[in-house]
């Protein structure tokens, strides 16, 4: 039994839409229906089609649903891809959208060859990047706090005459407040009150990253990432996790790529137009990158905590470290005296320090 399938998965809460065709450029696909987004209904839909062909290849979008049926049913052996949605080809004249038709398509195009790949997570990988989004959105959530509490005190005229906001003796004169209503004074104090909330959330879930990564097998590559200036736990931790090992990309240009921080194009024949960065793929870890890119604005120099978080890194790791920031503090004064805006300096500040932080992971053995 030679036959080969093609199956194409419409994936939601609770169904899956399947429609499967065979090899062949003559057939057609042809809807199974619908069944329940349970492992169990998976798997008996599995072994009735291994009984009617020799191999399976199952294909999906990447949702909101996660990657719990391609580990699953790549544990069984079968073949499984999780499809980029972006990347779909899209007829512009069909405007008909269902269950039905999006699953035929899948596996029309998945037989042609058409869709592209989905980077998928270690499991541990997975983790670790669900607490650092969760500190993500912590930190959000404390800076609309702040946000919050500063818009009250502008609207009652209320002005704080120290250097620096946030601090002990901010949140002391935030104490001394009296406002002239109780309905007021109130309202002052839980807003007060969500932001010390918040606060205390973001600092539980960096000791929580800080305890966790030593167990994580990426930690070798967490510790030698952190050579580079600008890259402190936080920002190393989520860039990995956001990207699994950075020695899977074959050379720092398809890095670039995947982070969105190469400049659009649109060119045809003798003209070359080039744009703002395309911001494709993961803006999480992008966006880690152009905060760390901020620290090539000063002169290149080891200071002592990055003396510190180099202690037990490769040598090759910390001289990578040492030519990325020549290179870059010169490149920001450069850009910066040609006129360019700091936005602009710094995205192309983040381009080049991705490139350097690839070479870094690979100099450490391939992480399994």
């Amino acid at each position: 039994m030679n036959t080969v399938k093609f199956i194409g998965m419409d994936v939601h809460k609770k169904t899956i839409t399947i429609a499967i065709i065979d090899q062949g450029r003559k057939k057609q696909p042809r809807l199974y229906g619908a069944i329940a987004n349970q492992a169990e209904a998976l798997d008996k839909f599995c072994r009735k089609m291994v009984s009617t062909a020799a191999r399976l290849h199952f294909v999906y979008e990447a949702g909101p649903c996660g990657y719990g049926i391609y580990r699953h049913l790549t544990q069984k052996g079968f073949d499984c891809t999780v499809a980029a949605p972006s990347m779909i080809p899209k007829k512009s004249g069909d405007r008909i959208k269902n269950d039905r038709r999006d699953a035929a398509m899948l596996a029309r195009l998945h037989r042609a060859g058409e869709l592209t790949a989905v980077y998928v997570p270690h499991a541990q990988d997975e983790a670790m990047r669900d607490l650092t989004r969760a500190r993500e959105d912590a930190m959000m959530a404390t800076r609309k706090a702040k946000q919050r509490l500063n818009a009250f005190l502008l609207r009652n005229g209320l002005t704080f005459a120290g250097r620096t906001k946030w601090s002990k003796a901010y949140f002391n004169w935030l104490s001394d407040i009296a406002m002239p209503y109780p309905a007021q004074q109130v309202a002052l104090q839980e807003y007060i009150d969500t932001v010390h909330e918040t606060l205390k959330r973001v600092n539980r879930l960096t000791d929580q990253i800080r305890q966790l990564v030593p167990a994580w097998r990426l930690a070798p590559v967490v510790s030698a990432l952190q050579a580079a200036r600008g890259v402190s736990l936080i920002t190393a931790v989520t860039v990995l996790a956001e990207l699994g090992d950075l020695s899977r990309f074959d050379n720092p240009s398809q890095l670039m790529a995947h982070l969105g921080l190469v400049p659009s194009e649109h060119s045809s024949g003798e003209s070359i137009k080039k744009g703002s960065i395309t911001k494709t793929g993961n803006g999480h870890a992008r966006k880690a990158l152009i905060e760390a890119a901020w620290a090539y604005r000063m002169q290149a120099r080891v200071s002592c905590l990055l003396l510190k978080r180099q202690q037990g890194v490769p040598d090759q790791v910390c001289q990578i470290a040492w030519k990325a920031q020549l290179r870059l503090c010169a490149r920001f004064r450069k850009l910066t005296a040609r006129g360019k805006t700091k936005q602009k300096v710094v995205t192309a500040i983040a381009r080049e320090l991705s490139a350097f932080l690839w070479a870094m992971a690979k100099q450490l053995q391939p992480v399994v």
